[in-house]
């Protein structure tokens, strides 16, 4: 994420699951002395993630795993430098970063001339650039905002009709109006899905026995794209094309010509894309293929089992992978209590 970047999450579905809920943020807080509130930016959550590490997996292996396929009993591992481990049990949870979504009309494009907004750290670098920003989620929408912070001409293209806002003032109001109990009966710590769909996201074991059109009708409602409330006044002077789409692109120079589904033409420097992520376990590449073709999937999602287990008997994916199975709470850090429990009642009972 880039620095400046600001977590859409509330205070409660920020906080990392452990044991006894002793690494809180009220606990990195009073460690470290470094104090913040939400929204909590980027820089003091990846802190509190390596304080957390110190404090949970201090004897943590840094080597990246290269290679995991089947043996005789378990899994064997490959690592970077060439060693081989045995296990009888892996647990896959290395994120979404394999599986940021670049549509097919831009792989024409060299990433100088379009790129995913996964792919930076610093937006400085698009000063006194012109940049389209493709999407109309919170991380199109915020990167449209850094960019426009940052001294570059920005517009933001989305297909929607309309943004959607979060806790507008309409919601902040019947908030108030609610009081804390009827607020706490509508609206899960865990902070995904509006009021009521929130407690059944909170709840994977009950959603999951929901039919799977009722699934997926929820999970659509539940994590929509859409946009902090405090992004708005930030964006007052960046142009948004609502109900707009890019329909070609071609390289010209160092710069690429735009044309929009409206039938506009511009020529700009870079084109954002905050076009979000599609799971697809096959491109974990350090699965063997042989192991991929035994995992049970549907459109790229693992089918799991209890425990969030795959079909390979040991073989456990947590994360966004989880969410086909377990619900969009799966791809929040809040959905951590949840899979940590599930995994302990597998492993140990």
């Amino acid at each position: 994420m880039p620095a400046g970047m600001l977590l859409r999450s509330n205070w409660t579905a920020t906080q990392i699951a452990s044991p006894q809920g002793t690494l809180t943020l009220e606990a990195y807080q009073n460690a470290t002395g470094d104090r913040f509130s939400t929204p909590v930016p980027v820089d003091r959550f990846v802190g509190y993630g390596l304080w957390y590490r110190c404090q949970a997996v201090p004897d943590l292996d840094p080597r990246t795993v290269v290679g995991v396929e089947r043996a005789d009993v378990g899994f064997s591992i490959a690592l970077e430098d060439g060693e081989v481990v045995l296990a009888v049990r892996v647990i896959v949870a290395v994120g979404v970063h394999a599986f940021a979504w670049c549509p097919p009309q831009f792989e024409v494009l060299p990433s100088s001339l379009a790129s995913h907004t996964s792919a930076h750290q610093d937006f400085t670098q698009f000063s006194n650039k012109h940049i389209i920003v493709v999407g109309g989620g919170q991380s199109a929408l915020e990167s449209g905002a850094l960019l426009h912070e940052s001294g570059a001409t920005v517009e933001v293209v989305t297909r929607s009709q309309e943004i959607h806002w979060l806790q507008g003032h309409l919601s902040r109001t019947l908030h108030h109006r609610l009081g804390n109990l009827t607020r706490r009966l509508l609206y899960a710590p865990t902070d995904v899905g509006p009021a009521g769909i929130s407690q059944l996201m909170a709840r994977p074991n009950l959603l999951r026995r929901f039919p799977r059109a009722v699934q997926e009708k929820l999970w659509k409602r539940a994590v929509r794209p859409a946009g902090a409330r405090w992004l708005v006044e930030r964006l007052r002077d960046v142009p948004i094309r609502l109900g707009s789409s890019i329909a070609s692109v071609a390289p010209v120079g160092e710069r690429v010509k735009v044309q929009l589904s409206d039938g506009t033409e511009r020529t700009v420097d870079h084109i954002l894309l905050g076009t979000g992520y599609r799971v697809d376990i096959a491109k974990y590449r350090f699965l063997a293929p042989e192991l991929l073709c035994l995992i049970r999937h549907h459109g790229g999602y693992p089918c799991l089992e209890e425990g969030l287990e795959t079909s390979v008997r040991g073989l456990h994916i947590i994360g966004a992978p989880a969410a086909w199975s377990f619900g969009p709470l799966m791809q929040f850090v809040s959905g951590t209590t949840y899979a940590s429990q599930a995994l302990m009642h597998a492993i140990v009972g």
